[in-house]
């Protein structure tokens, strides 16, 4: 047993000489968890900012002038006021994302009751505020109108008082998000490239062969394999949450970071044996990126860290709980969203460790096979 490893420690030690000689890697580690976390959270956000609106009063009230004074920065630019017949044009024209029409005596049939309407126009091409940012309008003029009849004593008292208490990200700030579950995405992507590329690097540069002539087992190797590479991953990880996440950034983490690296660990254990099993059916490194490549954009797409996993049919979410990324994308929100203990997560983690033991057994016995027909 002692022997065993130590064979395995020195074959790891190998993989991790032989990683730090391939300078397109490295840099595709460092960039990973960099300038990568960096970009995606920064550069796609899901918030309004500085969406341009503009105004049709046609009942010029106080009401009226309230609602348009309401409307501020940062989620928009400053209300500009336009005639009715310029609406088309200027929405064509692309100059507003959103037009608030507010017919006349608008302030009359609110004092009456009459349930007056306003017409909201939406460019729907800008997508990605046309939606959050016209229920932000909504809200706005809901707000405006009950203020303004409960100063002139004409509104009901409601049944109910209402009070809503957001943790962790109480702005709904997009990229704090972002951020974090693209180092998850990062980990899954590096995690299978690097355990990939480290055995189909064995087999361009004839290195396999000599080790088939060391006293090594294939399980021993495949083991340094996934010991060495998971650690540069796992301490890219940690550095980048420090550094990028938490202190560039500003992204707060919530919950216990080492009950996160335990969880990464095990996800590790499962997505390293997935690389080696796709690089047994490869025999070059571009067959072993198009075998890759489909693997990656699901489990990025449908582990969770994109979209819930809710909202996707009921065979589709049973399929992907037979995956490791959709019970690590939980243990990670759970943990550095929700500040979860080990109490709440371990079942995620047993759930991993069985998903990593199967994986790493079905990739085992397929080694071997390739191993054997290499020798």
């Amino acid at each position: 047993m002692r022997e065993r490893l130590q064979n395995i420690l020195a074959l790891g030690i190998k993989e991790m000489r032989s990683l730090r000689t391939d300078p397109v890697l490295l840099f595709l580690i460092v960039y990973s968890f960099t300038y990568a976390i960096y970009a995606v959270s920064k550069g796609m956000s899901f918030d309004v900012a500085d969406a341009s609106v503009a105004i049709v009063d046609e009942d010029h009230t106080a009401l009226s002038r309230s609602i348009a004074d309401a409307i501020l920065k940062p989620y928009f630019k400053s209300v500009v006021e336009i005639d009715a017949r310029d609406i088309d044009r200027d929405m064509n024209a692309g100059r507003y994302v959103f037009v608030i029409d507010i017919p006349p005596s608008f302030e009359k049939d609110v004092l009456a009751n009459r349930h007056p309407t306003i017409q909201l126009n939406v460019d729907a091409t800008a997508i990605a505020q046309a939606g959050i940012g016209a229920t932000y309008l909504q809200s706005i003029i809901s707000n405006e109108v009950e203020n303004y009849l409960r100063g002139h004593g004409s509104t009901a008292e409601l049944p109910i008082d209402l009070v809503s208490r957001t943790k962790f990200n109480a702005n709904g700030t997009s990229y704090w998000f972002m951020a974090i579950m693209q180092v998850v995405n990062n980990i899954t992507t590096l995690s299978i490239i690097l355990t990939g590329a480290a055995f189909i690097r064995e087999r361009e540069r004839g290195t396999v062969e000599h080790l088939l002539v060391m006293p090594v087992t294939p399980f021993e190797i495949m083991s340094a394999k996934i010991w060495a590479n998971g650690l540069v991953i796992l301490t890219a990880v940690f550095l980048s949450l420090i550094f990028v996440v938490h202190l560039f950034l500003g992204v707060p983490l919530g919950g216990s970071l080492l009950l996160f690296m335990l969880a990464a660990i095990l996800y590790e254990f499962s997505v390293t044996a997935l690389g080696i099993l796709l690089a047994t059916f490869a025999s070059s490194m571009p067959q072993f990126g198009l075998l890759a490549m489909p693997i990656l954009i699901i489990f990025q797409l449908l582990s969770g860290s994109t979209t819930p996993l809710e909202t996707m049919p009921q065979w589709l979410q049973f399929t992907m709980q037979l995956t490791p990324a959709p019970h690590f994308v939980n243990l990670a929100q759970a943990i550095l969203f929700r500040s979860a203990g080990i109490e709440i997560v371990w079942p995620y983690m047993a759930i991993l460790a069985l998903i990593g033991a199967v994986y790493f057994l079905i990739a085992l016995l397929r080694f071997r096979r390739t191993i054997v027909r290499l020798g």
